[in-house]
């Protein structure tokens, strides 16, 4: 192959198993994972828009990164459970270029999300007086909009430099997605340099996000360290201990993935670091955001009532 035009298809090299049995077994599994994020996620949208008592600039960027949870575990997962279902490993080479666009839009919209929702604390607990002010419903809509738009310009620029370098070292990704480091072990070309700078340059901008998080928890600390009550300490933290795990898991697999040294490197752990922060979070930021919050719960329990009873 001289050049990428000439692939038709990737073969995702690692399946999650050999065996048809366990094969079979893994579809089950992920299945049961995907079908999982998409009640948790969905129930949070449903209380979110018909509970009028969670219309809040927090909510409303819940909302934002629950839709942004469903599109990420939806663009890697399904086609990895239908190749583990039909017994194949194959993507078509524009499946796999809107795989890669739509992975690093929505990862790169969450992160630009969780950013926003680390200052929507900070104002919270800092600055309570002026919240009102500075996270009116306009300020809240052009945040999310930023963050979105964020997230849609690095995938675009990543995704276009990307599957414009000649791939002439086979057809084999050691991934169960398409992701851009595996497609560059395919390149033939000097010009990765090219997407290498890119990657840098988004590396930069996630450390900023990275260390405005640390410093707007740190100002949080400090404030509710001098909040005299022990019922005021508390309630302060139960507001931010969520998006704490949540930013937490979310770069921790992300950091173990692409900063863990290449002497541990190895295909099967690869598959694993990768299924830990593409599949995990977004099943599992549900569960984080509703088991401390008695209003979201509150919301759901109103609709299911609301729902049985017009039934």
């Amino acid at each position: 192959m001289s050049n990428s035009s000439s692939i038709t298809q990737f073969l995702l090299l690692l399946a999650f198993a050999d065996t048809r049995e366990l094969q079979l077994l893994h579809f089950c599994l992920f299945l049961g994972i995907y079908l999982a994020a998409l009640l948790g996620n969905g129930l949070i949208i449903t209380a979110i828009a018909c509970d009028h008592h969670l219309h809040s600039p927090m909510y409303f960027f819940l909302l934002n990164l629950s839709f942004i949870d469903l599109g990420s575990i939806s663009t890697t997962l399904p086609k990895a459970m239908a190749n583990s279902l039909w017994h194949t490993r194959a993507i078509s080479y524009s499946g796999c270029a809107a795989q890669v666009f739509l992975f690093l839009f929505l990862s790169a919209a969450e992160f630009s999300l969780l950013t926003i929702m680390a200052y929507d604390r900070y104002i919270a607990i800092c600055k309570p007086l002026h919240y009102g002010t500075l996270l009116g419903s306009r300020a809240c809509v052009h945040m999310a909009a930023a963050a979105w738009g964020s997230g849609l310009l690095n995938a675009v620029l990543h995704t276009a430099n990307t599957f414009s370098l000649p791939l002439c070292q086979g057809n084999a990704l050691d991934q169960f997605f398409c992701e851009i480091p595996q497609i560059l072990k395919l390149s033939c070309s000097d010009a990765y340099l090219r997407v290498v700078g890119l990657l840098v340059v988004s590396a930069c901008f996630s450390f900023g996000c990275f260390v405005f998080i640390v410093l707007s928890y740190v100002q949080i600390l400090r404030a509710v360290l001098r909040i005299p009550s022990e019922q005021g300490r508390h309630k302060a933290f139960s507001t931010c201990l969520p998006h704490v795990a949540v930013v937490s898991l979310f770069l921790s697999t992300i950091m173990f993935s692409y900063l863990k040294p290449p002497s541990i490197s190895s295909p099967s752990l690869d598959l694993v670091v990768a299924i830990l922060y593409s599949v995990v979070p977004p099943a599992v930021n549900p569960l984080i955001y509703s088991m401390r919050n008695q209003e979201l719960k509150d919301a759901i329990k109103k609709w299911f009532s609301r729902t049985l009873f017009n039934s």
